[in-house]
């Protein structure tokens, strides 16, 4: 072993210094190809610099669920459980005073006192759902960090709760059930007034004229219920969140719609519903509560969710979830006053 003569060359003329190398290959075989055995073999595998993409992943732990519209119709009208889930049909006895009075004598036996009773009916609907999950879709759903049989419970409860609350705004069709937005008894919607920069809905509308149709629902609550409802009575102002946002419109002298609401109809709150934007417009109701201490109406349900038994099967589990709807009871439909195309 010696150094290379190449080593000294280097050092004086560029000032890389191998000391410690040895040259172990005689300069004149350095050329024999027979002896090139430091040389690179073909390659076995194929051809790769990287690592399995998948090593290099994150999976956030924490679970991100999708959204859904709220559900408001209970929020609206109050939510009852009338009956159970063997219940098909209620009757609601409505009873009328009736009667005259005469001139009154001695001996006269003229006038008389009497009352009338309906009995008004609503039929329930039942429905029902499946959750189903197997054993290696739990195993494979757990290596994610998944609680799929909890995650599938959750759906669940979600989608019966969002027919529930669907079945309050519609009811069910082909049956004496029916929706806040489409009960028969309900008074026929007005029309807003026409807006000085044209049209008629509440965004072209000013703050004033805003205020002149929530004025007019007022109006026509206070003359359907007979005189029953003044306009300091308490009322719901329902309507879709894009509507309730031309509420911050603002008069000349900085005074908004909601302002004017408080200062004219104190007992007014608002509440949304993304319902309130139907196919034919834009509808408003005005919704008085109660009227002489008795409910305008309320949404109902036979069972909000009844859990069946589990069936277990070879390798996989099933349970049938049901509930029921009445859908929205208006006992008093006077109280509810509507405008379409705001």
């Amino acid at each position: 072993m010696q150094r290379h003569q190449d080593f000294p060359f280097l050092e004086n003329q560029f000032g890389i210094v191998l000391a410690a190398a040895l040259g172990y290959i005689p300069a004149h075989l350095a050329q024999d190809a027979n002896l090139a055995m430091d040389a690179m073999p073909a390659l076995v595998t194929v051809s790769n610099s990287g690592i399995p993409a998948f090593l290099t992943n994150y999976v956030d732990p924490k679970l991100i669920e999708v959204l859904t519209t709220p559900n408001k119709a209970a929020k609206i009208l109050g939510e009852q459980k009338k009956g159970d889930w063997t219940t098909k049909t209620t009757l609601f006895p409505v009873v009328e005073s009736s009667g005259e009075v005469s001139s009154y004598g001695d001996y006269s036996n003229n006038g008389e006192i009497t009352a009338n009773v309906n009995w008004p009916q609503r039929q329930s609907y039942t429905y029902q759902t499946i959750t189903q999950w197997g054993e290696l879709e739990l195993a494979q759903m757990g290596a994610a960090k998944i609680d799929w049989a909890n995650r599938l419970n959750i759906s669940s409860a979600l989608i019966m709760d969002k027919f529930q609350n669907k079945s309050y705004f519609y009811g069910i069709s082909g049956l004496q059930n029916y929706g806040l937005l489409n009960d028969p008894g309900l008074i026929t919607p007005v029309s807003p007034v026409a807006k000085t920069a044209g049209g008629f809905t509440w965004v072209t509308g000013t703050a004033l004229e805003i205020l002149a149709d929530i004025t007019t629902l007022v109006t026509n609550a206070v003359t359907q219920s007979g005189g029953n409802l003044e306009m300091d009575s308490v009322f719901k102002l329902c309507l879709s969140p894009t509507r309730q946002l031309q509420l911050a419109k603002t008069t000349e002298f900085n005074v908004n719609v909601s302002d004017l609401i408080k200062k004219n109809f104190p007992n007014m709150t608002i509440e949304t519903a993304v319902e309130y934007t139907t196919v034919s417009g834009e509808l408003v109701q005005l919704i008085a509560p109660s009227v002489l201490g008795q409910e305008t109406g309320t949404t109902a349900f036979t069972e909000k969710m009844r859990a069946h038994p589990v069936k277990v099967d070879l390798s996989s589990f099933a349970q049938k979830k049901s509930g029921g709807t009445w859908g929205s009871i208006i006992m008093q439909p006077f109280a509810i006053a509507q405008m379409l195309g705001i």
